[in-house]
């Protein structure tokens, strides 16, 4: 737990209190940002950028400490946002006579079809409870605690749900190919 004063002292430039306040918050920021990006090179980089940007924040502006690690992860999905969109508007380089048609007609998309299908039974197979505690602490980033009061049940309770819903999953990742 992050001590008030070292939210202050942080603001004002303590290493001290800022290195407090990252090993507090890596793990979970880290996490949450890796979900969102699949890539581990990207999403320490984006962590990195959500530190600077909220650290430059608190010395200009007061910064939410109830919820300091949701202030957190709003800064790291808009630096998510920004990167996104700036490959969006980069674009892919293509060269029309390297392309085969028949086979990218049909090769990928059969295979990302196929995978959907068998997410999506898999999915099916799940309670509608399982389902979205799976949508909030996997896809959505909330901790254990978080989902628990979202949902209105304890943490071991939200704690075994997702580890039988991920069981439920097992049969669909050993029948998954390899990318």
């Amino acid at each position: 737990m992050i001590a008030v004063d070292e939210y202050k002292l942080a603001a004002e430039g303590d290493r001290r209190a800022i290195e407090k306040i990252c090993q507090a918050t890596w793990e979970p920021l880290y996490l949450f940002i890796y979900y969102k990006v699949q890539n581990r090179e990207e999403a320490e980089d984006i962590t990195q950028e959500t530190y600077v940007k909220t650290l430059g924040y608190m010395q200009k502006n007061k910064v939410p400490q109830d919820n300091f690690l949701g202030f957190m992860k709003t800064v790291s999905l808009n630096l998510i946002r920004d990167r996104w969109r700036q490959k969006k508007r980069g674009g892919v380089l293509v060269n029309l006579h390297d392309i085969n048609p028949e086979e990218t007609a049909s090769g990928d998309q059969q295979n990302e079809i196929t995978q959907r299908l068998l997410l999506e039974r898999a999915l099916a197979r799940l309670s509608q409870e399982q389902q979205t505690i799976l949508a909030l602490r996997i896809i959505q980033g909330y901790s254990v605690a978080e989902t628990a009061k979202l949902v209105g049940k304890t943490e071991g309770a939200v704690c075994t749900a997702q580890y039988r819903a991920l069981q439920a999953f097992s049969p669909w990742y050993c029948c998954r190919r390899p990318p």
